[in-house]
């Protein structure tokens, strides 16, 4: 349910609104408009008179929200959600670009990838340190030792770190040392993790499941604002489908879709959406044609050796020119790839 306050609406009028909306069982969610304030009441209410609350002083009108995710939705928000990020805005104007490699490998190789992807034009420097993998065998991350690495990164380049987050476990030492915290695909559903990661006010990007459908994730992002976590990212990056020439198959269509739907900034991965290198800078150019508010591209300075994914990893060069193509489309339409606003530290 949507409540539109007038927007002659005093605070007391606005307080007494969210006290009645308490009183039926449900929970409000605030929102300070320019010209008004909207409250958001979600949940299953114990109390039926829902129609008074529209007889309340200050209430312009009541309305029910058609769709089942509440707070992601344009019916409650209709403007683009804008936050901030350590140095740049996402979800406004301004396309932003996260890139590194999938693992942190060493000291030397996160060092030297934040600096390639930084003077490419990067944004933000993703890493891995705890690894999802599909067999227990396969390298699983060098664990707080590579969060110390990146951490040394982001204090030599001034790019904030994105860090996927696998248990509730770790969340006490991710928020030490993480900017953006990553919800890979394995975990869009882990309903305990979005529950805690919904009531830190850190930022937190969401990835689409393997075979979720739209509506599951806006689900899932509805876990972390219903906590109160406002700064939350929607990330496409390919889903499961019959075909096997491409690591998975790139929904190119979610990101109109979801950017019609909900007022979350929505970005693709075309590194996962494909898993070839060959075929990421054509995936990039094409997320941003379609509205993506940015992309999250794997790089590794030498991908023949990488321990995870290096068949995705573009090289630094490949980047960069990369970068150099999607800041034309941005251009075209009326866009901007975000600046980079932190100078470098001198002394490598």
């Amino acid at each position: 349910m949507l409540i539109i306050m007038k927007p002659s609406a005093t605070p007391q009028q606005i307080e007494a609104v969210i006290h009645a909306v308490q009183a039926r069982g449900l929970t409000p969610h605030i929102t300070h408009g320019i010209e008004t304030t909207l409250i958001t009441a979600v949940g299953e209410a114990h109390d039926p008179s829902l129609d008074s609350l529209e007889l309340l002083d200050g209430v312009e009108s009541v309305r029910q929200i058609s769709q089942p995710f509440k707070l992601g939705s344009r019916q409650v928000h209709p403007e683009n959600s804008v936050f901030p990020i350590d140095g740049f805005q996402v979800g406004g104007d301004d396309i932003i670009i996260i890139a590194g490699p999938c693992a942190v490998e060493s000291r030397s190789q996160i060092l030297e990838t934040a600096q390639a992807v930084r003077e490419a034009g990067a944004n933000a420097l993703r890493g891995g340190v705890f690894k999802p993998r599909t067999s227990p065998y396969s390298f699983q991350g060098l664990g707080e030792e590579g969060l110390e690495y990146l951490a040394e990164a982001r204090e030599q380049t001034g790019m904030p770190v994105v860090v996927e987050i696998m248990s509730e476990r770790q969340l006490s030492l991710m928020l030490k040392h993480v900017d953006v915290l990553q919800v890979g695909a394995r975990n869009m559903q882990n309903f305990n993790l979005l529950r805690a990661l919904g009531e830190t006010r850190k930022s937190v990007l969401l990835k689409r499941g393997l075979s979720a459908t739209i509506e599951e994730l806006l689900m899932s992002a509805e876990y972390l604002l219903a906590g109160g976590n406002k700064q939350v990212i929607l990330c496409e990056r390919g889903i499961r489908t019959f075909e096997t020439a491409t690591r998975n198959t790139t929904d190119i269509n979610a990101i109109p879709v979801l950017k019609n739907l909900t007022h979350l900034p929505v970005i693709l991965d075309p590194s996962h959406a494909t898993g070839h290198a060959d075929y990421v800078p054509a995936i990039a150019r094409a997320a941003i044609a379609a509205g993506a508010d940015g992309l999250i591209v794997e790089v590794h300075p030498d991908p023949a050796h990488a321990v995870s994914d290096g068949r995705q990893s573009l090289k630094p060069e490949k980047f960069a020119e990369m970068v150099r193509q999607v800041k034309g489309i941005a251009e075209v339409l009326g866009r901007r790839v975000a600046p980079i606003k932190k100078p470098l530290t001198v002394g490598w």
